[in-house]
């Protein structure tokens, strides 16, 4: 097993361990996090229902900085969040590090006044 399959078993390993506790509700939704190479991707899901209810992503956004770029996407939805009168969610950061662009996500969504 090199070195990158290593790597993406184990972060599949660990959100799975993550989901096994993680669950959304419509009053508190749960935001999943992928991140590729390129982007970040995110979801507001309702677990109970199996629907997402929003999505955003960096795809759109023109700036070089990528920590920049998800720093906006939580801003972003956190406004779109806030708009339908949610206040309180569960960050499910799929298996990844709280470091780096996730935690800049986080802080966006935060900054938006959403809590956590």
């Amino acid at each position: 097993m090199n070195q990158t399959t290593k790597k993406r078993v184990g972060r599949l390993q660990r959100h799975k361990r993550v989901r096994a506790r993680i669950i959304g509700t419509k009053e508190v939704p749960r935001v999943s996090v992928f991140r590729s190479s390129k982007h970040v991707y995110v979801q507001v899901i309702d677990d109970a229902t199996n629907k997402t209810l929003f999505s955003a992503s960096d795809a759109d956004l023109k700036e070089s900085n990528k920590t920049k770029n998800s720093l906006r996407v939580g801003e972003l939805l956190g406004e779109m969040i806030k708009g339908k009168g949610i206040v309180k969610i569960t960050f499910d950061r799929g298996g990844f590090k709280y470091h780096g662009r996730i935690k800049a996500l986080a802080e966006g969504l935060r900054n938006a006044g959403i809590k956590f």
